[in-house]
């Protein structure tokens, strides 16, 4: 090694604490995150929240959600689900997660440094086994988060949570979707209830909240195809998995563009849209799926989208040995926050 060279290092370096950052770029950064020197608070002391957020338990309910721009919100349920229960427990696995963010190197973006953010708690229910009004107290939940201009990142609960929350983010104009799954989730009724996880973007088209030709479907696959003609004759775009591996993942970020336009657009990321090798710990795993790299380039890939909403669903922690599964959901979720701050900017 070059002794100058190395000289120079021990110079800049050799005294130098772990907040004193000299490259322009990381400077910032640094300035941003550490308000005094060098000391960080430990990533697994203190009660776990979503995304590290502060915590607001009942801002909610009790009409305390003033300066709150982002809330994020836990909806703990599975009772929608057509194969293995665990998604209520997914709020829970995604809150013990440490270490997602604060920033994105991809992105260059830290999102709660330019936005005021909070873990509003979880979702109260009348009655947790009872889907009719479970729907209804979600959607009753998110109007309020709604009507204050607030936006909702939501960790899930298995994914019939999407449309009461569509029902609230929709309400006052149809908004398009950006909906990363392995099924499309528009069938019809089913063993005597239409509220099940396999159908809420029917329901939401129906309800006249959720605009289908401002909707693109990717990831989707496995034996369930032949449910989701409601798709098509409604005017998604669907990009399945195997196409999405042909056409890669910028092409098919420039296609959800193209195909939400400038409007509002709900993100709804379920957890099987990834393959079972990466998370395995979800109700309806389906083999061949993405990857977590590719669902990240496709994140990356959609700077600039008018964010209103998005959800995080259907991981069920007890058959994820690992946390993986927990892992990636969580730090979808801290994509999507960061989609919300650089919302409308390219």
């Amino acid at each position: 090694m070059d002794k100058e060279k190395l000289d120079a290092l021990r110079k800049k370096y050799g005294e130098a604490k772990g907040g004193d950052i000299f490259n322009p770029k990381f400077k910032k950064v640094a300035e941003k995150l550490f308000s005094g020197g060098d000391n960080r608070a430990l990533p697994y002391a203190n009660p776990p929240t979503l995304l590290d957020a502060p915590y607001r338990p009942g801002a909610v309910e009790n009409g305390n959600l003033d300066g709150i721009d982002v809330a994020l919100v836990g909806v703990p349920t599975d009772i929608a689900v057509t194969n293995r229960t665990g998604a209520r427990f997914g709020p829970r696995a995604m809150r013990a997660l440490e270490r997602i963010g604060p920033y994105n190197h991809v992105l260059n973006c830290i999102p709660s440094a330019d936005l005021n953010v909070a873990d509003t708690g979880d979702v109260p229910f009348r009655a947790r086994f009872d889907q009719t009004s479970i729907i209804e107290d979600i959607e009753t939940h998110y109007q309020k988060i709604v009507e204050v201009g607030a936006i909702p990142l939501t960790a899930g609960g298995d994914h019939s949570i999407s449309y009461p929350i569509l029902k609230a983010v929709g309400r006052d104009r149809p908004v398009g979707m950006i909906h990363i799954d392995a099924h499309a989730d528009t069938a019809g009724e089913f063993d005597g209830s239409k509220f099940h996880h396999g159908g809420p973007f029917r329901l939401a088209v129906l309800d006249g909240v959720l605009d289908p030709e401002r909707t693109i479907q990717i990831g989707i696959r496995g034996s369930a195809e032949f449910l989701w003609d409601f798709s098509y004759d409604s005017g998604m775009t669907l990009v399945h998995a195997e196409k999405f591996e042909e056409q890669g993942a910028s092409a098919v970020a420039e296609m959800a563009l193209s195909v939400v336009g400038d409007g509002p657009v709900y993100i709804s990321f379920d957890i099987d849209s990834i393959d079972p090798g990466f998370a395995p710990g979800t109700g309806t795993p389906e083999v061949a799926g993405l990857t977590p790299r590719q669902v990240l380039d496709l994140l990356h890939g959609l700077k600039g989208v008018d964010v209103v909403g998005g959800d995080v669903v259907e991981v069920a922690p007890q058959y994820d040995a690992t946390t993986n599964t927990a892992q990636v959901a969580t730090q979808v979720m801290f994509e999507l926050l960061c989609l919300v701050a650089l919302r409308n900017k390219t």
